[in-house]
């Protein structure tokens, strides 16, 4: 008997628990989806995005193929925009390129996707910080380039084409730009063909930028340190007849010392060599073959041998 009321209680909690279960997950009421969109419109007036998604989202799983469908999308890559969701409005932009590559407002996907993009780098640390975003990893910066060139290329007559191509201009610069750095970076290494295939990219695809007598410059200083004087001087002809008045400072200097390679050139007095015109980076003398001493000494005592060869 007391068996069979311990079993009675038990399946008594089960029943109202199992209740309280059914009326959590019963679904909300069908609302129509005129009225879903409109809630949504009027969430994204308001600038409350997060509801905006909300609403967004539940009239695509619940009407797919309604009459509202297609803009509920277009909407939903700008509400992930606005609340700084920058991989969820590319996804949501690609998957719209997707389904629907020839609807009308297709160019208004690429500009968002590109706008997404172009923007995901800039956060208040870059607006409130002198930081330069030209050494920083570029790949935002080119996924914007390629979706603004593409909207440019398909959609010229868009009304977004203007605003990308305008765009399109700073990204090219900066991408220049940060190639330059790159190929500074690669001479520090004594990586200089490395360093001179990137400074031809710039000259061969980027002719249009600020940095094209950068990369003229970082050519000619690896062909020199290479031994290569023939193109350094065809390089330096083209850099003096386009850019006559340009200065540039050397990036490489020379073998280190042990004492700076381990302080990472802190305490190094030649951190800063003086400003030369380019016209003498073609003349200037391939580097000294080390004795065996320096390269068993690691180049620690190559000042004193130096003045005791004077």
């Amino acid at each position: 008997m007391r068996i069979t009321k311990i079993l009675i209680i038990a399946l008594f909690c089960l029943s109202t628990a199992a209740c309280s279960w059914f009326e959590d997950i019963q679904e909300a009421p069908d609302v129509p989806e005129q009225q879903l969109y409109q809630e949504a419109m009027t969430a994204m007036d308001t600038q409350n995005y997060d509801l905006a998604i909300e609403k967004l989202q539940l009239l695509e799983a619940r009407y797919p193929f309604g009459r509202f469908s297609e803009q509920a999308q277009l909407e939903l890559i700008y509400a992930y925009f606005e609340s700084y969701e920058p991989e969820a409005a590319r996804a949501a932009a690609d998957r719209f390129i997707r389904l629907h590559p020839n609807h009308e407002n297709i160019d208004y996907a690429y500009y968002l996707k590109g706008l997404t993009a172009f923007e995901q780098d800039i956060s208040w640390i870059t607006q409130y910080l002198p930081i330069d975003e030209t050494q920083r990893d570029p790949g935002a910066a080119l996924d914007s380039f390629e979706s603004f060139a593409t909207l440019v290329n398909r959609y010229p007559d868009s009304q977004y084409a203007p605003d990308s191509q305008k765009r399109m201009v700073y990204l090219k610069n900066r991408l220049a730009a940060y190639e330059i750095h790159v190929a500074r970076y690669y001479i520090q290494r004594e990586a200089f063909v490395a360093a001179a295939n990137r400074g031809r990219y710039v000259i061969e695809n980027m002719q249009e930028t600020p940095a094209v007598p950068d990369a003229l410059a970082v050519m000619i200083e690896a062909y020199t340190l290479l031994g290569q004087q023939d193109l350094a001087a065809d390089t330096q002809s083209v850099l003096n007849k386009n850019f006559p008045d340009y200065q540039y400072t050397p990036v490489f200097k020379g073998e280190k010392t042990l004492f700076d390679a381990a302080t990472f050139d802190l305490f190094s007095d030649n951190k800063e060599p003086p400003v030369i015109a380019p016209v003498r980076m073609s003349q200037s003398a391939p580097k000294p073959e080390r004795s065996v001493f320096s390269s068993l000494t690691f180049g620690v005592f190559d000042d004193e041998d130096d003045e005791s060869a004077k």
